[in-house]
């Protein structure tokens, strides 16, 4: 079975959530509660802001679980996304990757990252090279 993908769109911008990448770090429940709502079904409401504050919420995902693509340039990224990469050692947590990426996975596959990515530090993700939180519930020291 393939991995869940939902899209949410209002018409100009269609937010994007892979819900297996997500590590809940509530950056976007936080940062633009009108949209991101986890008390409510769906808790995606891509009509609660204007899309420019949408994309600027969504490019501080931590894990890469929500992106977007505009309705009317669906395959390129956004003119304000970074082009230099950026690197974080998150005290016992993953590596942050800030930029745009091109990640090889080990089954040859190339995934294209943009904004911000979490990589795997503990060795216990189920989802490597991403960081799915386990390091919180392992105890990770690092």
């Amino acid at each position: 079975m393939g991995e869940i993908k939902k899209e949410y769109s209002n018409g100009e911008v269609t937010i994007t959530w892979e819900p297996k990448k997500c590590i809940h770090s509530a950056n976007c429940v936080k940062g633009l509660p009108a949209v991101f709502d986890s008390q409510k079904k769906p808790w995606i409401d891509p009509m609660g802001a204007e899309t420019d504050q949408i994309v600027s919420q969504i490019q501080k995902c931590p894990s890469g679980a929500l992106g977007y693509y505009f309705e009317d340039k669906e395959n390129k990224v956004a003119e304000n996304t970074q082009s230099e990469q950026i690197v974080e050692v998150v005290s016992n947590g993953p590596l942050m990757v800030y930029g745009n990426l091109q990640v090889k996975l080990p089954d040859g596959e190339i995934k294209k990252q943009f904004k911000v990515s979490a990589f795997c530090r503990c060795g216990s993700s189920a989802n490597k090279p991403f960081c799915d939180s386990t390091h919180k519930k392992i105890g990770f020291q690092g």
